[in-house]
């Protein structure tokens, strides 16, 4: 890793973590979705960042991927359990982090405690050496410890130069990963879920964060007006998740219409709702760590 990427990584770190804490400070009773997302990332941009991918609010059962739609009306209630994932990036560089608060209450906060320490122990582990099932086992040990189950089937992740899902994944339980190791100069997301439920989450409906795939099938397309769209959000987008909302001044016609139609087209995805299979209440923490030899870099 070279001077410039350390340095915008370690940049990227820093204000995706000052708008992590920001954004909990936001996280009240009455508190729109929809102003609690922007607000965060009008945060992120106003330090001089771009937007890895939209700020997601993932409440209760739901353990990940939602974004509040243009027009949503939802507001935070007394005893909600949300999950707050923010990223930043410095000239591609990018930098994911995440929170749980309990919103009023106090009823889950050992199962906050049980993902927050998981991910401490993970850090601890982290180095160019250790197996990433050993990763895995101490997240699991560590979540099982304090009563709960660690969700199987989401896992942390490598991150690249405008990519937010590259490289290895970094396992929640100790039968994945194998023998596998990080490499010095390594930039991975560790993600730990608890949850008092199945352990595993499901499929559910769209959560407003949206990918452009394939850029060949553009070509394919007769349609003047979805192949234009599409250009555009490629350009803008390029290879991170977006938001509905963030397209208004991009498609002159109906958002939701138009996207409709590129998913049809195999042209853009929606990333699903990923709820507890069991309907458990889920907590989660996230760091950003740069792996170096025998430890690990925190930037988040």
């Amino acid at each position: 890793m070279n001077e410039t990427m350390y340095d915008s990584y370690r940049q990227a770190g820093r204000i995706a973590a000052e708008a992590r804490e920001y954004g909990a400070s936001l996280l009240k009773p009455g508190a729109l979705f929809l102003d609690v997302a922007s607000k965060v990332e009008a945060r992120i941009l106003e330090k001089g960042a771009g937007l890895a991918f939209p700020v997601n609010l993932a409440c209760n059962t739901l353990a990940a991927h939602y974004s509040p739609h243009a027009d949503d009306p939802s507001t935070f209630s007394r005893g909600d359990v949300v999950k707050l994932d923010v990223g930043a990036h410095v000239n591609g560089y990018i930098a994911d982090t995440a929170v749980t608060v309990e919103i009023g209450t106090h009823i889950y906060e050992k199962m906050i405690t049980a993902s927050s320490e998981a991910l401490n122990q993970a850090i601890t582990h982290c180095n160019a050496h250790t197996p990433l099932s050993a990763i895995g086992e101490v997240i699991e040990q560590t979540i099982t410890s304090y009563g709960y189950k660690p969700i199987d089937n989401l896992m942390g992740h490598g991150l690249g130069c405008y990519e937010l899902h590259t490289g290895v994944s970094i396992p929640n339980i100790g039968s994945y990963g194998g023998s596998t190791t990080l490499s010095e100069g390594d930039v991975v997301a560790i993600e730990p879920f608890a949850t008092n439920g199945a352990g595993h989450v499901i499929a559910g409906k769209g959560s407003n964060i949206y990918l452009c795939t394939n850029s060949f099938k553009a070509k394919l397309i007769r349609d003047a007006k979805t192949k234009g769209v599409y250009a555009k959000l490629l350009s803008q987008f390029k290879t991170l998740p977006f938001a509905q909302r963030w397209c208004d001044s991009l498609v002159q016609s109906n958002v939701d219409v138009a996207l409709r139609k590129l998913s049809f087209y195999g042209l853009t995805k929606q990333y699903p709702q990923l709820v507890e299979a069991k309907n458990g209440t889920v907590t989660q923490k996230e760091h950003t760590v740069i792996v170096r030899e025998e430890d690990c870099e925190v930037i988040t």
